[in-house]
């Protein structure tokens, strides 16, 4: 294997980390007013055990795209100009959000204000929705190819990202993605609001399955190899399983499933574009290929012993994260709102 191919299989690898590990993180955040009612009288402790739930592992699920992106950067530095310039509003939307999200997750409990807290919560939401529906759209799209002139420019516009096949793969990451989040809050919390991500989880499975199916078929008819099937089958099998581990209401059988199902989904992707790293829609002798962008062989050297020193540790120290947090959680442990007030009191009348 070259030092190219393993590069690109590397990059796979990192955004299927991403992906299964962030994917909770947005259900959680896409489920927050619906497990988090603010109508009920402990509506905000519902939703800070939800928060609390991926509380201590969110920031670290996302290195792995900060990992992703700077090894693109590194080892394929003409895929990420194109890429980057053709997708420019759906990244810098996709940034936008994660921003806010993580603003609004931070800052949420450092005022006691309800108002406050309500536009955190609006801030969770955004950059929850919307970047799970992007994320589908962009690389949906980057399996499609694009429209790539001679000198590996972007010749499109916005709507062309806008197709059908690349919003079925933005509807297939939103809900397999909410359904991957209420599956987690199964597994992390107890009582009432466990029942209630279980009941949610199995509505979602189904409908989760049937576009995720119609996602992975469609994508191997037109863009797959022989040899994709097998991923296909294993991904077709993993999201049965999940629905079955939903109906039976065993979150630990469905939430591996959910993880198999997204590996299995973005492997995929990875795998119909190899050797390609982004066709062109224009003429394929424009092609841009794991050969034609890639790095210089000493770049990818030093890479990959970079890689080889830190990927055990950064493995290892998310898996002890894991670990430490991995207790359930439960409204009655969740003790009261104790942030600052929003505005000072008025001083005593009287007082000089």
């Amino acid at each position: 294997m070259s030092l190219e191919t393993f590069w690109f299989a590397l990059v796979a690898v990192l955004f299927v980390m991403y992906f299964v590990l962030e994917g909770f993180d947005f259900g959680v955040g896409m489920l927050l007013p619906f497990l988090g009612r603010r109508s009920e009288p402990d509506g905000d402790k519902r939703r800070r055990v939800l928060l609390s739930a991926i509380g201590p592992v969110w920031d670290g699920n996302e290195v792995w795209l900060i990992t992703g992106g700077g090894a693109l950067f590194a080892a394929f530095g003409g895929w990420y100009a194109t890429m980057f310039s053709a997708f420019y509003l759906p990244l810098f939307l996709i940034l936008i959000g994660l921003i806010v999200r993580v603003v609004s997750i931070e800052w949420r409990g450092k005022i006691n204000d309800r108002k406050w807290r309500a536009w955190c919560d609006v801030g969770i939401g955004l950059g929850s929705w919307l970047p799970a529906v992007l994320w589908g759209v962009a690389f949906a799209n980057v399996v499609r190819g694009i429209p790539i002139g001679a000198d590996a420019q972007y010749t499109g516009g916005f709507f062309n990202l806008l197709n059908p096949y690349a919003l079925l793969g933005g509807l297939t990451t939103v809900l397999v993605f909410i359904t991957h989040g209420a599956v987690f809050l199964a597994l992390k919390t107890t009582g009432d609001l466990r029942e209630e991500a279980q009941t949610l989880a199995w509505r979602l499975a189904i409908p989760s399955a049937v576009v995720a199916a119609a996602f992975l078929l469609w994508t191997q008819l037109e863009y797959g190899k022989d040899w994709t099937w097998v991923i296909v089958g294993i991904a077709a099998v993993a999201a049965v399983v999940m629905v079955i581990g939903a109906y039976l209401r065993r979150e630990g059988l469905s939430f591996g499933a959910t993880c198999v199902a997204i590996a299995g989904t973005v492997g995929l992707l990875f795998c119909v574009l190899f050797p390609n790293v982004l066709p062109s829609t224009t003429d394929a002798a424009y092609n841009l290929t794991v050969g034609n962008t890639s790095s210089s062989h000493y770049t990818l050297v030093v890479m990959t012993w970079a890689a080889a020193i830190m990927t055990p540790v950064v493995l290892a120290y998310q898996g002890w994260t894991y670990w430490v947090f991995r207790q359930r959680l439960s409204v009655g442990r969740i003790p009261e709102h104790g942030g600052l007030p929003l505005r000072e009191e008025a001083p005593d009348a009287g007082r000089s």
